[in-house]
């Protein structure tokens, strides 16, 4: 059997794709205030049932786990572009 943790998806107005998940129970409180005052106004994204079984688009899911365990949060920084990116369209 495997542990789920029933878990919050936050962003902010202040950067786009930078996304904080949290235990549902410890809601925004668990985010810290240096992280706070960088994304802005808070908002709600969704709620999630994760566990090892669930896969998520740009997280990997037990590095999310174990970020919840340890510290109360996880952090989903934007993705890099590269150069590549920007000039294959050119």
């Amino acid at each position: 059997m495997t542990e789920s943790v029933l878990c919050t998806i936050f962003k902010g107005n202040r950067e786009h794709e930078l996304y904080v998940y949290v235990p549902r129970a410890a809601g925004e409180d668990n985010i810290p205030e240096a992280l706070r005052e960088r994304m802005g106004k808070l908002s709600e994204v969704m709620t999630l049932k994760l566990d090892s079984d669930r896969k998520l688009a740009r997280a990997d899911t037990a590095s999310v786990l174990k970020a919840l365990a340890e510290q109360g949060y996880y952090v989903q920084l934007p993705p890099t572009i590269s150069g590549q990116v920007l000039h294959d369209g050119d």
